[in-house]
């Protein structure tokens, strides 16, 4: 973990805290269905974290899912997040992932108005 601070026009950054990959047990995205920038990391404690935004966190899950899978090949639990875009083998999580939620969410919406358009009998 990094502690970030400026002084005049100078960025600094401290490394506060360190932990090893292989002692991760499990991340918990606390509410896979909101927009929710916290998540727990279970080591031995378990760690109260907030990332940037909901994307740079589903962004650290997936990272640590690959380094996992290339060096330690351990099992850990990825709990609370979204399949859709934690999955890189998805189609939603491509390198158009803005774009694509966009699309998505337009499919949604016409969906919604061609059924409130539609008469009932």
């Amino acid at each position: 973990m990094v502690k970030h601070w400026r002084v005049d026009r100078e960025e600094k950054y401290e490394i506060v805290e360190k932990w090893f990959l292989k002692d991760l047990e499990m991340i918990d995205g606390k509410e896979a269905d909101t927009d929710n920038p916290y998540f727990d990391m279970h080591f031995h404690k378990v760690y109260n974290m907030e990332a940037y935004s909901c994307a740079s966190k589903y962004t650290f899950a997936r990272t640590l899912n690959k380094l996992n899978a290339m060096y330690l090949k351990k099992d850990f639990k990825i709990v609370n997040f979204d399949d859709t875009y934690l999955n890189d083998d998805s189609f939603w999580s491509s390198s158009n992932r803005d774009l694509l939620v966009v699309m998505r969410v337009c499919f949604y919406a016409s969906n919604l108005l061609c059924l409130s358009l539609c008469r009932l009998s």
